[in-house]
């Protein structure tokens, strides 16, 4: 990763690459900003300038021995430490057991997030940064540079570390190796422990100006003009979310074809159509089946605030819009919150894996009273 390719972010761009010239290199920095903002390709861009032994004034060059391994992101002195699960079979995995799924996610993704990079390594709920990785840190930092003049070890999601992992690194930071830096890539820095934020440099990574993302978006895609504005409210400054929007548009429309055929049939107490639309879900499968449920609680709260009449607060596209344009009043201030938490129930239900048909048609049925209040 290089500044040229990270979206807009030209202040912090500027700022890393400033504090090199300068010589102004903090042993420990948390980088910090919310998912799909750049944090994690903002700080592979500045090790790698850090490294390049030909650096360029406002990158680097990327045709020296150290760019040429950061290419594969195989650098000697660069080390990294990331949630894993224990899918490799023992209890005692450690991040080098993933490096080549690793290096692969930050090079197809780098704007990726946790759920992501865990889908890639097998999709295991439970994950952490677990204490043993810290013995590894220690054993790799007391090791002397290979080819240059810093250690970097990069630390993705630090909040992720176990309470004992936490303290291990606290005591690495309070008494770091020589010529070692540590950058810590975190999403909620709140949750990383105080002793450990107190002792690091905050640089907070801003989300991404809608000018910029709109100029990546329509570099990649040829989106309609009218798609865009929409797309730049949903997103908030991560282009993570921006593409899970575009990527996804397909399916939020069969989503609102669902939703609006399970509005009518509840509407008219269709219950023969209820109970052939809740084969049809139970058909899905259970990811679309939350996936459904989720997409539905939204869109009744986007409902709700349609009532408003605040278009700055509503975030619907033009076929959702067209449908609510009508839909919203059945949507009010006596029922709005049972029709969330019973979706919201509906979905709990599906993860416990009870039988989606009966999950869908009871559903059907209590959104045929509530449409009524």
């Amino acid at each position: 990763m290089f500044f040229k390719q990270i979206i807009g972010q030209k202040e912090i761009k500027n700022r890393l690459i400033q504090s090199v010239k300068e010589g102004f290199i903090p042993h420990a920095r948390l980088i910090a900003g919310k998912e799909g903002c750049g944090s994690l390709a903002l700080t592979l861009a500045y090790v790698r300038y850090l490294h390049c032994t030909n650096r360029q004034d406002d990158d680097a060059c990327g045709l020296c021995p150290s760019c040429l391994k950061f290419n594969k992101l195989s650098h000697p002195d660069l080390h990294f430490v990331f949630p894993i699960t224990n899918k490799k079979g023992s209890k005692d995995a450690y991040c080098d057991d993933f490096l080549p799924e690793w290096r692969r996610f930050l090079t197809e993704t780098p704007y990726g997030n946790l759920a992501t990079w865990l889908e890639a390594i097998g999709g295991e709920n439970a994950h952490a940064i677990y204490a043993r990785e810290s013995n590894e840190i220690t054993r790799k930092l007391n090791l002397k540079a290979y080819e240059s003049d810093y250690k970097i070890m990069i630390i993705w999601l630090p909040e992720k570390m176990t309470d004992e992992g936490a303290n291990k690194l606290l005591k690495l930071l309070e008494e770091p190796p020589a010529k070692t830096v540590f950058l810590l890539v975190s999403e909620d820095p709140e949750r990383v422990i105080t002793t450990i934020r107190s002792r690091t440099q905050l640089l907070l990574v801003p989300p991404i100006a809608d000018e910029d993302l709109a100029q990546a978006l329509n570099e990649k895609y040829n989106l309609p003009a009218g798609d865009l504005p929409l797309i730049l409210r949903l997103a908030n400054g991560s282009y993570n979310q921006a593409i899970q929007i575009i990527d996804s548009t397909g399916d939020n429309e069969a989503h609102l074809d669902l939703f609006i055929t399970m509005m009518r049939n509840s509407w008219s107490r269709d219950v023969q159509n209820m109970r052939a639309k809740s084969d049809q879900f139970a058909a899905s499968g259970r990811d679309k089946q939350k996936a459904f449920l989720a997409y539905a609680q939204r869109l009744m709260r986007e409902n709700f605030l349609y009532g408003l009449q605040i278009p700055e607060i509503n975030y619907m596209n033009r076929k959702e819009a067209d449908f609510s344009e009508k839909f919203h009043p059945y949507v009010n201030e006596r029922n709005v919150m049972d029709f969330v938490q019973k979706l919201a129930l509906a979905e709990r239900h599906i993860e416990s894996n009870v039988n989606p048909k009966m999950v869908f048609f009871d559903l059907s049925m209590k959104i045929a009273v509530l449409l009524k209040l």
